[in-house]
């Protein structure tokens, strides 16, 4: 079978199985991801058993040691994945609510109400878990999903979504709700990306290359954001525990991610007390550093910044520094550099931390915290399911709510126009 006669055929499924999931109430959605959730703990060594296969494969292809961090699953990240499904439970139905209404002087009443999207496409790379993250959004917001993995994820993903298959056919509801994408072919994304008859949205979920190609080729409306360099500034009024603590977090506790601290921005009047340690620090934990002049005065052993260094996002345990004037120095710096992901300040000055919050425009802006919050779940969202660094339609961690439209109903008593 060729790859474009597959990809219409399971776009088809996809789009008769929204028709039903569209329909399904709460209560049966709901049962649904609680179904889901058991069969995530009950299926662990299945699935761990399938991660095992895949992080074999990423090991022979050379998969860096971020991409390996990524693809990994033990027993507490399944736990997570169980209970970020059941988060979503708990989370209000986005469907079916009047999200304004009002009347007219002729007596029309006019709501605005939530529905969903309809096929929702989802393209990623080396994160099993998103697998789920994405189904069980998408199940909730009464949208069927097709959801493309990399090849190096295959065997968990197929883990994964057959637990969301075999809950769906429990409840009674169309297993093609949730299609996972059986062949790593990449000529899938060219051919899917174009049925904007079948297909409502896509939403590349990995690195720059692969959202630029999606981007390019799409006649579907892309979710996307291309790289995650997220600032930390630390403001010269900054309380230097706290900014350690953060910049430490941000830099260290999980590297390979897209909220992940890449270039930190230190105030020049405490640079000379807060460098030098911070580098002690930043040092033992394995992260190198790349920074200006006045850094490698202070750091000695931080190798020297280049152009490409502000650009780039790492990924990993390497980290820019550079050394600021003062706050307008530091907007300047992300709002040339920046991805407009998310970027935070460290600060005790209130005039300086609205200053900030007002002029950088990043789809999360921060004070005094970890650039690791900017996750749908750690801000009450339920599972993410992506970050969005556009201005349309969806803005920064994208929830359960970026999963609808709406529609207006209007209820009259035999009104005709004039």
């Amino acid at each position: 079978m060729s790859v474009k006669i597959y990809v219409n055929q399971i776009a088809e499924k996809a789009k008769k199985a929204s028709a039903d999931i569209a329909l399904a109430s709460s209560e049966t959605k709901n049962k649904v991801l609680a179904i889901a959730a058991r069969g995530m703990r009950a299926n662990k060594n299945q699935i761990l058993a399938a991660n095992k296969k895949d992080l074999t494969y990423g090991e022979k292809a050379g998969l860096s040691k971020a991409m390996m961090d990524r693809l990994a699953l033990n027993a507490n990240r399944i736990e997570d994945i169980a209970a970020s499904i059941e988060d979503v439970i708990r989370l209000k139905d986005p469907i079916g609510r009047i999200i304004d209404e009002w009347k007219r002087p002729n007596g029309l009443v006019i709501q605005k109400v939530a529905v969903p999207l309809g096929v929702i496409v989802i393209i990623y790379e080396a994160r099993p878990n998103v697998t789920a993250e994405c189904a069980s959004l998408c199940i909730k917001s009464g949208n069927s999903v097709i959801l493309r993995g990399g090849r190096e994820a295959f065997h968990s993903n197929q883990a994964i979504a057959s637990v969301f298959q075999n809950a769906l056919k429990a409840c009674y509801l169309p297993k093609d709700s949730v299609i996972l994408v059986d062949t790593p072919d990449r000529q899938v994304i060219d051919e899917i990306v174009k049925l904007g008859d079948r297909v409502n949205l896509v939403i590349p979920r990995g690195g720059e290359a692969l959202i630029r190609r999606v981007t390019e080729k799409s006649r579907v409306p892309v979710i996307k954001h291309y790289k995650g360099i997220c600032h930390i500034f630390v403001d010269d009024s900054a309380n230097l525990d706290m900014a350690e603590k953060i910049v430490v977090n941000a830099k260290v506790q999980r590297p390979g991610v897209c909220n992940a601290m890449e270039t930190l921005l230190v105030h020049r009047s405490i640079a000379s007390k807060f460098l030098p340690k911070i580098g002690r620090v930043l040092k033992s934990k394995g992260c190198e550093l790349r920074g200006d002049a006045t850094v490698r005065k202070f750091i000695p052993n931080a190798k020297k910044a280049i152009e490409k260094d502000w650009y780039t996002e790492y990924l990993d345990l390497i980290l820019s520094v550079r050394v600021v004037k003062d706050i307008h120095e530091a907007i300047n710096h992300i709002q040339k550099y920046g991805s407009a992901h998310t970027d935070s300040i460290v600060t005790q000055n209130k005039k300086s931390a609205e200053e900030f919050v007002k002029e950088v425009d990043s789809s999360s802006v921060m004070v005094n915290a970890s650039t690791r919050f900017a996750d749908g779940n750690q801000y009450g969202l339920g599972a993410e399911i992506g970050i969005s660094t556009d201005k349309v339609h969806a803005r920064g961690p994208m929830g359960i709510e970026g999963l609808t439209s709406y529609k207006y109903v209007v209820r009259g008593k035999g009104q005709v126009r004039d």
